[in-house]
Parts: C-alpha cells; structure tokens; sequence
C-alpha cells in the first residue's frame, strides 16, 4: 500500500529578504521528504512567510488565516505555520487569536524549522520566537528561479528609524563570512545560476560585526570588500545587491561598482523624504544634500547607472510645504523606479505615538501626486534605451504573451521579446529597444551570447 506524499504550500508577503527565507524554508520542507503543492488547499503543511511593514500586508495574512484555520476543523492533521515579521511581532497573542496555529516563527528562526516542526508532530504547540544566533545557511533553498538567486548576508538591523518594526522582528545585525558567502555562490554557479542578488536589510552595514581590521584602522569586512572577494565566482555572470542606506553608502563602494563588470549598474538607495526635517523625525541620520551628493556620484562614475528608492508621504506632522520637498527631490533626481507608501503606524515604533498623525485623506492624496511624478521621471528615464541594444540576461516566458521571454537589463529594466523560453532561459541575448514605458521595455534580439564560465 503506497503513502500519499506529504505536501506543502507556502505564501510569502512583503520583501526580498522574506522571498529568500522562504526559499530556504521550503528547502528544509523537500529535505522532510514533503512536496511542493501549489493549490494550499491540496496542501498538509501551510506556512505564511508574513510581513508587519505595512498594515494593509497584515490584514491580508490574517483573511488567509481564517480560511485555512476554518479547514483545519475538519482536517486537524492540517499543520498551519505563521512565521516572519507579523509571528516575531505578535508572538504568543497569535495563539489566542488564531488557537488552530500549530507553530509560530519569527525570522531568525528560519534555519531551525525542521527542529521546530518536529515538536508540533510530537504533539506540541510552538512559539519561536526569542533572540537567536542565526545558524549558517547550510540548506539548501528550493528557489523559484533556475537563472536568478538571492544570497543572504547580512542579518538584521541596528538602525531605528523611528517608523519601522525591522529591527524589532529581526534582530540585531548578524554578518555571514565572507568565506561562506562565496560558497553559496560557488555552488549557485555550478548549478547553473547566472545572476545573484547579495541582500540584507541594512546591506552597508555588512561586517561590521565582524573582527579584523587593517593596519591602518580600516574594517576588513566591508560590502566593498565582499564585492572584491566575490566578483570572480566561477558561472555568475551579474551581482547586484540590496537594500542600501545612504548613512553608510561609501565613494568607495561607488568605485568598486564602476570597476567590477560583473556588478550591475543598478542602485537601490531609500531616501524616505526630500525634507531634513522629515528625515531627523526619521532618524534617518542623513540630509536631502547627502543623499544628493550620493546620487552625483554614482553619476559621475556611471553616468547611465539605474537608480531605484523608497519612499514614504504623510510622515506624522508632515507638512505640504515638507511634502513638497520630496516631489522635488523626485523631479531632480529622475528615478528609474520608487516603492513608494503611505506612512502606516506600526506596533512598538515610537513614530505611531506621535499626535501629529495625518488623516488617510491626505496621505493617500499625497501618495497619488508622488506615484504621478515618478510615472512621468520613470518615462523620462526609459527614453534613454530606445533603439539602444541592451544584454538582456533571460529569466521566464511571458505570462502575458506565450510567444515572448523576459528578462532584465543591467540596470534591472524588465524587458520583453519574441523567443522560445527553452532555448533562451539563462542565456544573455542582445536586444535592440522598440518600444519603451514607464517601467518595462520590449525590443527585437540582434544576438544570443554563450555563456561561458569563468
């Protein structure tokens, strides 16, 4: 008599550092001997990788929730899983308010899953969710993409920007070796990976805890020195890297992105607000001029560098005239994309005790005239690639056109053209741009490039 597979789904919300704990999650899952479903309700294991940025992410994981908790009445040996942001923040309170729960995870815990689930099939309900060291990535993630990957290095923040949970939920930052980082890479490339994004939360804070320094007084473990360090892993053709801070955002880093080809002319750096006195509400601990210097920079050294951000209106006491700022900092700088948000008061942040909280009116009327802007900025921008031929290094099928690819350009523009997926998947393709929008591109394939290991 044959066992039916054990099965599981995994719903992932918010950002890529969650995109990459779930990768690693759900390899620990295959390594048990469960299978992947993509239907959760075929599922025996459900797990919400959940996300506390935002309040609107939180509502939507507990609509799911109550679904899924709803189904385990009638199949009790349904194990629901809620790790992530929301499970490190709420804690045990989940359990009263979703008693169907079986283990409760926060971020840093992800490694130890397997442990962790082996006490709720033992009968037990489980709360992880206190400080931990965070055990080396020594699973082996099932990733999403067979072309594209995320590395982990750096763990955790140490910042306390007065509007955010990270630091909370995740902890304090905790480096990888240099050493371990490049292994990961290693085995990607001979995988077959082509592309590796670096991530942390606070990725310029890399190092910094760990020991070593130059005879001079300089930290050996800097991300300018991993990039060094990294650069020449055999099979990886592109390196990016994300989220940066402007406190920490170095000339020398600047330098180092000029100098190594493999790394991508493409930067990720939030500035939250184009008003300094936003910003030192914020605890930002940097001004628009810096942030402007930074920007300058990149250009002087990578006059066609792509520049991404974050931003956030409607900070508690913003004013119109503070708010004007911002869109004029967008309008000068031209980005090629911002993730922009409407502040939303997060639990256990100083900013969401303030009084001087704006109405939703306001903040969503504010959020419209800045998404507008950067319509406009991000067109502007795209103009720049028409009937240039760009490398294009190919991730999927379009889902919209079954006759086209997409993949992205250096600068991280997504871009679409005719081609067969089984042929092109992984493969760097030279495309020439004809026709442009605000955030993606299309274009014809003049040239298909081997990709050859180095």
């Amino acid at each position: 008599m044959t066992t039916q597979p054990r099965r599981y789904h995994i719903t992932t919300f918010g950002c890529q550092m969650n995109k990459a704990d779930s990768e690693r999650m759900a390899g620990i899952l295959e390594e048990m001997g469960f299978e992947w479903s993509e239907d959760p309700h075929e599922a025996n294991l459900v797990l919400f990788n959940t996300c506390s940025i935002r309040d609107n992410a939180e509502h939507k994981v507990y609509s799911y929730l109550g679904r899924l908790a709803r189904r385990k009445h009638d199949e009790p040996d349904l194990t629901l899983v809620m790790a992530g942001c929301v499970a490190q923040q709420e804690g045990e309170s989940l359990l009263r308010r979703v008693p169907e729960l079986d283990l409760v995870m926060g971020p840093q815990h992800a490694n130890r899953l397997k442990d962790l689930l082996q006490q709720v099939f033992d009968g037990n309900q489980v709360v992880a969710t206190e400080a931990v060291y965070i055990m080396e990535d020594i699973t082996k993630p099932r990733r999403d993409s067979s072309v594209t990957s995320w590395v982990n290095v750096i763990y955790g923040c140490n910042e306390r920007c007065t509007y955010c949970v990270v630091p909370g939920v995740r902890g304090v930052e905790q480096s990888r070796t240099p050493e371990a980082i490049r292994a990961e890479m290693e085995e990607l490339g001979r995988q077959g990976y082509k592309e590796v994004t670096l991530l942390g939360q606070n990725i310029d804070a890399y190092g910094r805890d760990l020991p070593g320094t130059t005879p001079e007084g300089r930290n050996l473990h800097t991300l300018t020195d991993l990039l060094y360090f990294v650069h020449d892993v055999p099979g990886i053709e592109r390196i990016r890297f994300a989220t940066s801070h402007p406190r920490y955002f170095t000339e020398r880093l600047i330098k180092a992105c000029a100098e190594l080809p493999k790394v991508c002319e493409h930067f990720h750096i939030p500035f939250q607000s184009g008003d300094n006195e936003v910003l030192k509400r914020m605890s930002r601990g940097y001004t628009h001029e810096k942030y402007r210097r930074i920007i300058d920079k990149i250009r002087e050294y990578m006059p066609d560098a792509s520049i991404s951000a974050d931003a956030i209106v409607g900070f508690p006491g913003e004013t119109e005239a503070q708010f004007e700022n911002t869109l004029k900092l967008v309008a000068d700088i031209g980005f090629d994309l911002v993730n922009t948000a409407a502040y939303s008061p997060r639990p256990n942040t100083p900013a969401a005790l303030w009084d001087e909280q704006l109405s939703e009116e306001i903040k969503q009327d504010r959020l419209q005239q800045l998404n507008h802007l950067i319509n406009v900025t991000a067109s502007e921008r795209s103009h720049r690639y028409l009937g240039r031929v760009e490398e294009i290094l190919v991730e999927e099928q379009n889902q919209k056109y079954a006759n086209q690819v997409m993949g992205r350009t250096r600068g991280n523009r997504l871009t679409f053209f005719d081609g067969d997926i089984n042929e092109l998947r992984g493969k760097v393709v030279k495309v020439k741009i004809t026709e442009i929008r605000a955030f993606s591109l299309t274009g014809e394939a003049v040239e298909v490039r081997e990709v050859v290991s180095v």
